[in-house]
């Protein structure tokens, strides 16, 4: 135990140990309601430095404690090796730019994995389909039944619920028609829509 003791409060593990004890007091604030986990994203950009994706507080402690543990453990061996006084404080040195290459390199990875999972961009809104062209795919459509499947701007398809009023004097609808959804009703959560021929004009959305 005295040997870790040693080597985390030695240099150059206590700079890590420092900055560790800082992480850890910022997530207590932040378990606490004491701050917000993503309360340095407008002051500091660590896109430049490959480690954007996720909240600056969550590179910046992946780092740390990556940074922690490799500097940690290099001294541990350094104390072992029996160095002479010159000999320590070099490879002290080189200790201290391996834990920072590796921490960042630790981190980097982690990070592009965390924002895969969890990316920042949110997922197509519903109100985005409003002036797309969808393909109906039950047999009618009515004020109280229908279902029609349209493409996302990103290539996706979904499956929405679609109404089409019989008073307006359109063409009913049936499976495999076309129909342009025109409105959104909050209430219902469904579509509007009306008959679409071709040849009226492009898909609002079909370059996007």
């Amino acid at each position: 135990m005295r040997e870790f003791f040693d080597a985390a409060t030695g240099f150059p593990t206590v700079l890590f140990t420092s900055a560790l004890g800082v992480v850890l007091g910022f997530w207590l604030l932040v378990m606490f309601g004491g701050a917000e986990a993503d309360s340095f994203d407008s002051d500091v950009d660590v896109d430049v430095a490959g480690l954007g994706g996720v909240p600056v507080a969550v590179a910046v402690s992946l780092m740390t404690v990556a940074g922690w543990l490799t500097s940690l453990t290099g001294s541990v061996l350094l104390g072992r090796a029996g160095l002479t006084g010159l000999e320590q404080a070099a490879v002290t040195v080189v200790l201290l730019l391996v834990a920072l290459l590796v921490a960042w390199r630790v981190t980097r990875y982690v990070v592009r994995l965390l924002a895969k999972l969890f990316p920042d961009e949110p997922g197509p809104s519903r109100l985005d389909f409003i002036g797309s062209v969808c393909v109906i795919r039950t047999g009618r459509v009515d004020t109280r039944f229908g279902q029609a499947e349209v493409a996302a701007q990103d290539g996706s398809t979904a499956v929405v619920q679609v109404r089409q009023d019989p008073q307006a004097g359109e063409a009913a609808l049936g499976a495999g028609s076309s129909a342009l959804l025109y409105a959104y009703d909050d209430t219902g959560e469904f579509f509007w829509v009306a008959p679409y021929e071709a040849a009226l004009g492009p898909d609002p959305h079909a370059d996007h």
